[in-house]
């Protein structure tokens, strides 16, 4: 409610406040039926909800990859069906669905996230070929290292900022809410129009450089949980 305030006050826009638990369809079909009776339309979804921290296979439990992949995977596709079938699949939208490189080369500590945001970029372009005749675009966005965020505090992004790691992102820096606000506005805007099915990566080149040093990252994630 306090963030729904700070919107308005912010853009002079009306903000609607809703409680949604991903995982519960019901919840996201009592929302999307409010969103509408207050809106009459819904142009855009962005996906965003989930669940990470950093800890090695062996040590991750089965109800903790489970939930990550409720919230992240079974998420993503809870609210895309319920939006699909409720107003996109005879009026048009566009999808954003917010996943990460993790999987792009096997990242060390993070089974969990990755296996659940790879399969979030699949369902990326299933959907985008199954409902581009509905006007329905639907692309990824991959951030990398984001200051100020609950990830980048969990993931062990101080951490890694106090040890000048982020000096090996081609970049030299992590990102900023702002960068990636701009992104998502890129992909959910007509600036993309014909662009669908695809993965925009926001990372400063992160992915491609940064360490994967499974006992190093160890050594994060313990001085994470401190």
């Amino acid at each position: 409610l306090q963030a729904s305030k700070k919107l308005v006050a912010a853009t002079g826009q009306q903000c609607l406040p809703l409680s949604i638990d991903v995982r519960q369809p019901q919840t996201i079909v009592a929302a999307v039926d409010e969103a509408l009776k207050e809106f009459k339309r819904i142009d855009i979804l962005i996906n965003n909800a989930a669940g990470n921290f950093l800890c090695p296979a062996s040590a991750l439990s089965f109800n903790a990859f489970k939930t990550v992949i409720d919230i992240d995977t079974m998420g993503t596709f809870n609210t895309s069906k319920v939006l699909f079938e409720k107003y996109f699949r005879d009026h048009g939208g566009v999808i954003v669905n917010i996943t990460a490189t993790l999987s792009y080369r096997g990242q060390a500590l993070q089974v969990h996230a990755g296996a659940a945001k790879a399969a979030i970029d699949a369902m990326t372009r299933h959907l985008a070929v199954e409902w581009g005749p509905n006007n329905i675009r639907v692309n990824s966005l991959a951030p990398g290292p984001i200051t100020g965020t609950e990830g980048y505090r969990r993931l062990g992004g101080k951490f890694a900022e106090e040890g000048s790691l982020f000096k090996t992102i081609p970049l030299q820096r992590a990102g900023n809410k702002t960068e990636i606000a701009h992104s998502t506005l890129f992909l959910a805007s007509p600036l993309s129009s014909y662009v669908t099915g695809t993965t925009l990566v926001a990372d400063g080149g992160s992915w491609l450089t940064s360490a994967n040093n499974f006992p190093a990252l160890l050594g994060i994630a313990s001085s994470s949980a401190k």
